[in-house]
């Protein structure tokens, strides 16, 4: 039934346990693991990054591939196929423009990600996906002790 599944992430606990449950699926599926994490510089990208090096695009890109990094090597250690890719621009526009450059069969994502001004600013992620979207989309939800996170 699927055969592509894209997973982004951006570190956050509820990213962490989407991804779980992608190998999960892409396990039961025989299915690709497409891990995908954007660097998102617009103009609150870099809000999030107090204190990190001086050019906070490089950071964004450096803790982007750390959070793909993992994803990988979460899949192959569970016998899955993954691939892992970095983008820069906005998360939502992002996720959906790869969606469909690798014809994803399913999308499975963190009900939220860091949150704070930036989702104050620009909305959620995980609804934008799911009302612009042409995908299916399995939203996670990391459970209570995460809510705080």
């Amino acid at each position: 039934m699927f055969e592509r599944i894209l997973v982004p992430t951006d570190g956050s606990p509820h990213a962490t346990t989407a991804i779980e449950d992608a190998i999960e699926l892409a396990a039961d599926q025989d299915a690709t693991l497409h891990a995908l994490s954007v660097a998102d510089s617009g103009p609150l990208g870099d809000v999030r990054l107090p204190g990190e090096a001086a050019n906070p695009s490089e950071a964004l890109a450096e803790r982007a591939q750390g959070f793909v990094d993992d994803a990988v090597e979460r899949a192959e250690a569970a016998g899955v196929e993954a691939t892992g890719t970095v983008r820069n621009g906005p998360p939502s526009s992002e996720i959906l423009e790869y969606g469909r450059e690798i014809d994803a069969d399913v999308i499975v994502m963190g009900s939220r990600g860091r949150g704070g001004l930036h989702r104050m600013a620009v909305g959620s992620v995980a609804d934008h996906v799911i009302r612009f979207g042409e995908f299916r989309v399995l939203v996670v939800d990391a459970g209570e002790d995460a809510a705080d996170a």
